[in-house]
């Protein structure tokens, strides 16, 4: 699959690590062969996290991020130390660039040591070795990182890292999984989309396109119809689909004009099982029960996007939650990277479907609500349970392997 083809949330995500000044900018040119990276002798010159997509080989899609040095000082530095520390949740790999031999200091040690608590797999590239006499097995063994000796001004290196990024750097395959165990060749998908004022002009959103391509994949057929002609689309099959998946909205129209014996589930529901933490999420969904007056419930979106008349998440799914527990309960909302703080004082989190997340980054916003001990339930889960259907809408999954809830 090309870089043009690939979903931003299916390349492999690799970002640069380190201090002010040991040539971050520098390596990532190196490695690419291009000027990607403004290169200067002023420490800090890169002040944000800078993100370049791109077709890398022999690694392929991916993109590329060159981080602010962790060990700022200036009157913004806590502000870009943050932004660069936010990274790591997106980061598949990381690269951890010194120019101090193979001996770190204190802040570089703390550096490393905080991506190696994340799990995240690093290799240390150990710059400036035409003047900095380092030695990597003797790294490696200090730190436990493997590591390599380069020089982005010479090229001295660069492609030993170039082949051990590859190694380390495995793209989020699951992206491309969301019909695992559900579909086989020659069976019939019916995918509801619906055309509202939240869908591009032209376009399907991301969740149908990747279902149609993973079905396509699959050598599965797929029937694709809005929720006002359900039955005309059944009407001209000879027999009825072995699956339909619906966006989460339109559940109530479609589950009562499809059969009761045919399959149905949703987009959302399939991205749940997809990034992981299904079970948690199917608990979330209970805790709709135990709500108050005056209980405060966080809508989390992946993405920004301008609200419409009858946004999901802004109009529509606090309606239904209104109405469903007749409680007075109070909204906030959540776009982009702006899911953090204190999420304890929520009574619940609702969180979308996440096809722009990373499933890494979507799994630590599913911990960071239980860690909080508050409940978390994503769109369609949520839907299906207040329009009463959830059982249906989930036994195609529940009756498949594949639930990842880590």
């Amino acid at each position: 699959m090309s870089m043009n083809n690939t979903p931003s949330a299916g390349r492999v995500q690799i970002a640069f690590f380190g201090k002010r000044n040991a040539g971050k900018s520098s390596v990532i040119n190196a490695v690419t062969g291009q000027e990607l990276a403004i290169v200067s002798d002023v420490r800090g010159t890169t002040t944000d996290p800078v993100r370049k997509t791109m077709e890398l080989l022999p690694i392929g899609p991916c993109v590329l991020v060159d981080t602010a040095g962790l060990d700022d000082d200036t009157p913004l530095g806590g502000l870009r130390t943050q932004k660069t520390l936010d990274v790591l949740s997106k980061t598949d790999m990381a690269v951890f660039v010194t120019d101090g031999g193979d001996v770190l200091d204190e802040t570089e040690a703390e550096i490393l040591e905080t991506i190696k608590r994340k799990k995240i797999p690093v290799i240390a590239a150990l710059n400036k070795s035409d003047v900095n006499p380092a030695n990597a097995e003797a790294f490696a063994r200090r730190y436990g990182v493997r590591a390599c000796r380069v020089s982005a001004r010479t090229g001295e290196g660069i492609e030993t890292l170039k082949n051990a990024i590859a190694e380390c750097a495995t793209p989020d395959d699951g992206n491309f999984q969301l019909l695992r165990g559900l579909v086989a060749e020659n069976d019939v998908v019916l995918l509801v989309t619906p055309i509202d004022a939240s869908a591009p002009k032209g376009r399907l959103i991301l969740p149908q396109q990747q279902t149609v391509r993973d079905a396509l994949e699959r050598d599965a057929v797929c029937i694709v119809a809005k929720e006002t002609h359900i039955k005309h689309a059944l009407s001209r099959l000879k027999q009825p689909p072995n699956l339909a998946v619906t966006d989460s909205q339109a559940f109530a129209r479609v589950a009562a004009d499809l059969p009761a014996d045919v399959p149905l589930t949703s987009f959302s529901i399939l991205f749940a099982r997809l990034k992981g933490g299904f079970d948690t999420l199917l608990q979330g969904a209970e805790a709709v029960t135990r709500l108050r007056d005056g209980d405060r419930i966080l809508i989390a979106e992946a993405c920004t996007h301008h609200a419409q008349a009858e946004d999901i998440g802004r109009v529509k799914i606090p309606a239904w939650l209104r109405e469903k527990t007749g409680k007075q309960l109070i909204f906030e909302h959540s776009a982009g990277g702006g899911y953090s703080g204190d999420l304890t004082r929520f009574a619940l989190v609702v969180h979308c479907g996440g096809c722009m997340l990373r499933r890494r980054e979507l799994l630590l916003r599913v911990d960071a609500a239980r860690q909080a001990g508050v409940p978390i339930v994503n769109y369609g889960i949520l839907i299906a349970y207040l329009h009463g259907i959830l059982d249906r809408a989930i036994a195609p999954i529940t009756e498949k392997e594949g639930i990842n809830d880590h």
